[in-house]
């Protein structure tokens, strides 16, 4: 059973940030370094931080001929089956790091004299250049090094949900970068039937990733190779005279790659040293193409049955009465309904934070993940500090009024960002309520965004029509209304 059906939640994956796993059986998805160390959100460059102070502490062990220590380190390094995710028949037990392979990865390692010749300088390129490294094991060592990030963010998605946790659950061995040891102690966690469950956010994961040594090779490397063997006219460049007199010169890729033995990572270490810009030129084109899988790939993973997830989102919103008898259900409902609509450009939503010592409480905060777009824009181009977005909800059947927007606007603060949602569920005004708004944002309280059902209903309505520039240009024109008031 999913995580989503054992705790009746009532919701399918595309309104749940992590992954619904089935805990009985692995589910073929990978924690992806690499689409971690490129996210600019706060838990994803925490995960990478921890992640390259382990390797780059490695490294610094074995240049300073520490090599023992280097390599007891390295086999605390273990599968995590605590996640649910990798590749097996039955019960998740993975095709990941097993019983003393972390020590035979540590030994590829060395051997492939990466080190000596700088060519791998982050953790994740050990799976372009370092032998019985791939997407399985690399996303197992990661797991185990980011482990307290993983457990943290469970048991925040927990909290959310309502779903109960345990105290004192053995955390397992996880990497304190700050202290340069692997640490191993008790906190809160999901247990369900008795196993230990860790919770996977589904925005750094991946399914088949292009950043492998074979993507490297076949289009990079051998592109390369190729542009050489024609330069030099070797043996391997074919020709024919064409009929305007012309002569075709070409070379066949594979011819190259057996010649070469290309695919080999020891080939790839050498070339690499060699033309160290080629890799680069790999890593930057990958940079660009990479991004979080869509609801829609994940459902297709994961053997989701399929449900008119809209129909089924606006339906609710009639379903629930205004008042504070379901204004919880008000609460989880905009929460389901904002990771639709804006994943994967919001992520980690986080339930009431208590901050200035418990005296305020924000309803819903989202991390700000976006790369592009209206909540990537408020800060590049607007000015509007947003690292994080607030949301509040008002399941109120009156008008939304100066107190309302006072409480949110109180939260902001230079660190935490300057912009939030509230959420109500109609009103008869709203450009009275965009004037208040705007009233705020003159006065440097912040920048308050309005929304209501009929919004989010249509918002939801343009999804399914397909009309996907209608959702930035909706949020644009509202928020200019606000600026320029």
């Amino acid at each position: 059973m999913r995580i989503s059906e054992i705790f009746n939640l009532n919701k399918s994956q595309h309104e749940l940030d992590f992954v619904d796993i089935d805990i009985g059986r692995d589910t073929p998805l990978f924690l992806d370094p690499y689409l971690i160390g490129n996210r600019e959100d706060e838990w994803s460059r925490n995960a990478h931080r921890t992640i390259e102070s382990f390797f780059q502490y490695i490294l610094e062990l074995y240049k300073s001929d520490l090599k023992t220590e280097a390599k007891m380190l390295f086999e605390n390094l273990g599968e995590s089956n605590e996640t649910c995710l990798g590749i097996s028949e039955n019960m998740p037990n993975g095709r990941g790091v097993g019983v003393g392979e972390a020590e035979t990865i540590f030994d590829n390692l060395i051997d492939s004299h990466v080190i000596e010749s700088g060519v791998v300088k982050r953790f994740e390129d050990m799976v372009i250049f370092v032998k019985n490294v791939g997407k399985d094991k690399i996303s197992d060592l990661a797991t185990n090094i980011i482990r307290k990030h993983l457990i943290e963010y469970t048991i925040s998605q927990c909290e959310l949900h309502k779903i109960p946790l345990q105290r004192d659950v053995p955390t397992g061995n996880y990497w304190d970068g700050s202290r340069k040891n692997w640490i191993n102690e008790y906190n809160r966690g999901l247990v369900v039937e008795g196993r230990v469950i860790i919770l996977v956010p589904k925005w750094c994961v991946s399914y088949t990733s292009a950043y492998t040594s074979d993507q490297y090779c076949r289009h990079f490397v051998l592109n390369f190779l190729k542009n050489e063997h024609l330069r030099l006219n070797t043996s391997l460049v074919k020709s024919r005279v064409l009929k305007n007199g012309a002569t075709k010169r070409w070379v066949v890729k594979d011819e190259v790659a057996k010649h070469e033995g290309a695919y080999r990572k020891e080939y790839l270490v050498d070339f690499t040293a060699k033309h160290p810009e080629i890799f680069q030129d790999f890593k930057r084109k990958y940079k660009k193409k990479m991004r979080p899988l869509t609801n829609e790939e994940l459902d297709v993973i994961l053997e989701q049955e399929q449900i008119d997830i809209i129909d089924y989102l606006i339906n609710k919103f009639d379903e629930i009465d205004v008042g504070n008898k379901q204004a919880n259900d008000f609460h989880k409902l905009i929460t389901g309904v904002m990771e639709y609509i804006f994943y994967p450009q919001l992520t980690r939503p986080t339930v009431e934070d208590e901050i200035h010592d418990g005296r305020k409480r924000i309803d819903i905060s989202f991390d700000n993940s976006a790369k592009e777009g209206f909540f990537h824009e408020l800060h590049q181009t607007k000015g509007i500090q947003s690292p994080y977005i607030f949301v509040e909800c008002k399941n109120y059947g009156k008008e939304i009024k100066n107190p309302e927007l006072d409480q949110i606007a109180g939260r902001f603060s230079p660190n935490r960002g300057r912009f939030g949602i509230i959420v109500f569920r109609s009103t008869e005004n709203m450009d009275y309520i965009i004037k208040k708004c705007a009233d705020a944002y003159h006065d440097s309280r912040g920048c308050i965004l309005p929304l209501e059902d009929k919004d989010f209903k249509e918002m939801l309505n343009q999804i399914r029509e397909e009309n996907n520039g209608y959702i930035e240009e909706f949020l644009k024109k509202r928020l200019r209304k606000i600026i320029i008031q």
